[in-house]
């Protein structure tokens, strides 16, 4: 029963109903307390949707801001020298961002922006991107990186990436897909596609591989696959189980879940290598690791004590410390940037999995999703959001959520089901 349990993310994928339903960014929360700011729309050409409007969703995604509805702009500038601050003084904001695109003669697109305090009445930051076509929304979301990164000091996360799995119904039966997206869930590029289940895609550090579990021939296998060239290699394929890969924060080794020794236990892959060794040894169920960012310790599921709960142990090896003790059920594990927290799939009682987050300093935790069956946490390279699975009116979908519950979105989601999401690092 306990292994039925800790596979629940696993069953999951597969026991989805299908949905045919399309969906558009939905914001299901927000923050009394968040920033108000307006992004007036760029003036120029628009390839793709207007600079403004990508730039205000990431900044309304965040739950750091809330963006000022354009039906309250006194005007649309798309430069300093447009905007008489008296005119904005009672649209409720604090910041204004304006911002003009151009073409030139050899098809390069150039965007200016400006940030401005209106309380201030002055120009707080301005900057000149020169793309291409295809950088578009990449151009869009590294201004709302430097603009959130220039208010609240912390780096924004908005030009990232999120690798999931995507089960939808094909002509011959079930399709399954691993993608990645944009942080907003925009430009969906399908990485690999296979009539058999994916599972537990991990990003190496360098954001230029993703490690995953395929269950092509019948049974569980671990692959490493180059986003750039798409090759990919098979890296564990033992008898019985092969699972739950991480990288390590130095990308130098691959920590996964085996049964080669008879359950399952965390082994550590030296990708130079490619020798493994075990780092636990314990009769019950060990899996789904998670690294520390030092490197030097995995947080990992077990069900030593009866039920899954999540424990730390060293890469020195010495005693393993059980680390969760709220709820009967704690399983799939995320830490932190900061090595701060800890995001957990929480169970207080019954079938409700919800997402938490646990305070590694002070063990308290916090439980932030309401949905029924929420899974596979995984936070932003700032630790400012994670991204779960979730279902939303009988669909499967991925959402983004605070740390402190109070702001919730729904990623848009073509036809099918969505899972097992994972965050991108930085990619600059």
């Amino acid at each position: 029963m306990a292994w039925r349990t800790l596979a629940y993310s696993v069953l999951l994928m597969c026991a989805v109903p299908a949905s045919m339903a399309d969906f558009t960014l939905d914001i299901v929360g927000g923050s009394d307390s968040a920033t108000p700011i307006a992004v007036v729309p760029f003036g120029g050409p628009n390839l793709d949707d207007n600079p403004g409007y990508i730039i205000n969703n990431d900044l309304k995604n965040s739950g750091v801001f809330r963006t000022v509805d354009a039906l309250n702009f006194p005007a649309h500038p798309v430069s300093s020298s447009e905007v008489f601050y008296h005119d904005w003084a009672h649209v409720g904001s604090d910041y204004l961002v304006v911002g003009n695109t151009s073409e030139d003669a050899l098809g390069l697109y150039e965007t200016h922006y400006e940030l401005l305090s209106i309380s201030g009445k002055k120009r707080i930051m301005g900057e000149t991107l020169t793309f291409n076509a295809s950088q578009w929304r990449d151009a869009a979301h590294q201004i709302a990186d430097h603009i959130y990164q220039r208010i609240t000091g912390v780096r924004g996360a908005f030009a990232t990436r999120i690798a999931y799995v995507h089960r939808h119904m094909g002509a011959h039966g079930l399709r399954y897909a691993l993608r990645i997206a944009d942080s907003d869930g925009h430009r969906v590029q399908n990485i690999l596609e296979s009539d058999a289940s994916i599972i537990s895609p991990s990003w190496s550090p360098n954001a230029e591989k993703i490690a995953y579990v395929s269950f092509e021939g019948g049974r569980s296998m671990v692959y490493i696959q180059d986003l750039r060239t798409r090759a990919r290699q098979k890296v564990a394929a033992f008898d019985g189980i092969n699972g739950a890969p991480a990288w390590s924060p130095d990308g130098k080794t691959l920590a996964m879940a085996l049964s080669r020794s008879g359950n399952p236990e965390i082994w550590l892959m030296n990708l130079a290598t490619g020798s493994f060794s075990q780092l636990t040894h314990d009769p019950s169920i060990n899996t789904e690791p998670c690294w520390y960012p030092d490197g030097q310790h995995l947080a990992f599921t077990s069900d030593r004590g009866g039920y899954p709960q999540i424990y730390k142990i060293s890469l020195q090896g010495g005693d393993v410390q059980r680390l969760t003790f709220d709820g009967n059920y704690n399983a799939s594990c995320a830490i932190s940037p900061d090595g701060s927290k800890m995001a957990v799939v929480h169970r207080e009682r019954g079938q409700t999995f919800q997402i938490a987050v646990q305070d590694l300093g002070s063990g308290e935790m916090t439980i932030l999703s309401q949905s029924r069956l929420d899974r596979s946490p995984s936070f932003a390279p700032n630790g400012n959001m994670l991204v779960y699975a979730t279902m939303h009116q009988n669909q499967g979908m991925l959402a983004l959520i605070s740390p402190d519950g109070r702001v919730k979105v729904l990623l848009p989601e073509q036809q099918g089901e969505s899972g097992e999401p994972a965050w991108s690092p930085f990619l600059h």
